[in-house]
C-alpha cells in the first residue's frame, strides 16, 4: 500500500492498511521530565562502527538513507538497555518544512528541526526480517538535530552527496563513513519500548534517545529539503515533513540514564 506523509496517505491513514499503527507501543512519543524514571542500573552504551561497512546513500522518496553492510558483526551497538550486540543496518533522517519542527520525538514540549535514526538489529535472530518480528529485535539510536550557530562539520559528508540523490530512486556509492562522528559529546539517554515510526509500524524497537542534540545550520537543513519525493521524470515535489506525530504513551515507562 502506498503510504506517505500527505493528507490522503499520511500518518492518520496508516492504520487502515497497517492495523498495528494503532497499537499500544507506538512511536514516537513525547518525553516529559515529570514522567521519566531515572534508572541507576542503566549502563552506558557503546558503538564500534567500521567505516568500511558504509555502502550507499539513497533517496527512497521518504527519506535520505545510508546503508551499511550488516552481513556480520562489523558495526555494532552494545550496552545501555540492550541485551547484547546489535548490528548497524542503516541510518536515515526525519525533518520538517522549516527549522522549527521536524523531529519525531518531542522533549518537554520541544520539537527539534530534525532527527537522525541509526537502526540496528539483533543478530541472535537469523536475519533482519526475522528480528523485526521480535519484541527485542531492533534497537534505534535517535539523535536530535538543532539549528544553531556552530554546526557540526561532520554532517557535511552526508550533505555533500545530496546532489547525487536529488530525486526518488537515486542511489550513490557512499564508502568509508563512520557514523559515530555524528554523536554528541554527552551519551546521556532516555529509553523505552516502541515501534517503527513508518509502516508497518512493528512494535519491536528498543529506543535509545540521546538527550543532547547535535547542532546543524539552517543551510544544512535546507539541503535536506532540496531532495524531491518524486522520481526524475515527475514534477519536483520537495521531500519535507517526513515525521510522524507523537503517539499515546499508555502505560509505558520511559527510563533515563541520568
Amino acid at each position: 500500500y502506498p503510504w506517505g506523509y500527505d493528507g490522503d496517505n499520511g500518518p492518520d491513514h496508516w492504520h487502515k492498511n497497517y492495523p498495528i499503527a494503532k497499537g499500544r507501543h507506538q512511536s514516537p512519543i513525547e518525553i516529559n521530565n515529570k514522567e521519566v524514571h531515572y534508572d541507576p542500573s542503566l549502563l552506558p552504551w557503546f558503538a564500534s562502527y567500521d567505516p568500511g561497512a558504509a555502502k550507499t546513500i539513497l533517496n527512497n522518496g521518504k527519506t535520505c538513507r545510508v546503508v551499511f553492510d550488516d552481513s556480520f558483526d562489523r558495526s555494532v551497538l552494545r550496552g545501555g538497555p540492550l541485551p547484547g550486540v546489535f548490528r548497524l543496518r542503516q541510518l536515515h533522517f526525519h525533518w520538517g518544512s522549516s527549522d522549527d519542527h521536524g523531529s519525531e520525538h518531542v522533549v518537554n514540549g520541544v520539537r527539534y528541526a530534525g532527527e537522525l535514526h541509526l537502526l540496528h538489529w539483533n543478530p541472535k535472530y537469523s536475519n533482519y526480517l526475522d528480528a523485526v518480528r521480535r519484541t527485542d529485535g531492533i534497537a534505534v539510536l535517535a539523535i536530535f538535530l538543532q539549528v544553531g550557530k556552530t554546526p557540526k562539520p561532520e554532517m557535511k559528508r552526508i550533505l555533500e552527496e545530496i546532489n547525487a540523490i536529488k530525486t526518488k530512486g537515486k542511489e550513490a556509492p557512499f564508502p568509508n563513513f563512520d557514523p559515530s562522528i555524528l554523536f554528541p559529546k554527552s551519551h546521556d539517554y532516555w529509553t523505552y519500548h516502541g515501534s517503527f515510526t513508518t509502516p508497518p509500524c512493528e512494535e519491536c524497537i528498543t529506543w535509545i534517545v540521546l538527550r543532547e542534540p547535535i547542532i546543524v545550520s539552517s543551510d544544512q537543513m535546507a539541503k535536506l529539503r532540496s531532495l524531491s519525493k518524486n522520481a526524475e521524470n515527475e514534477p519536483d515535489l520537495p521531500l519535507v515533513d517526513n515525521w510522524r506525530p507523537t503517539q499515546p504513551r499508555y502505560f509505558r515507562m520511559v527510563s533515563a540514564s541520568f
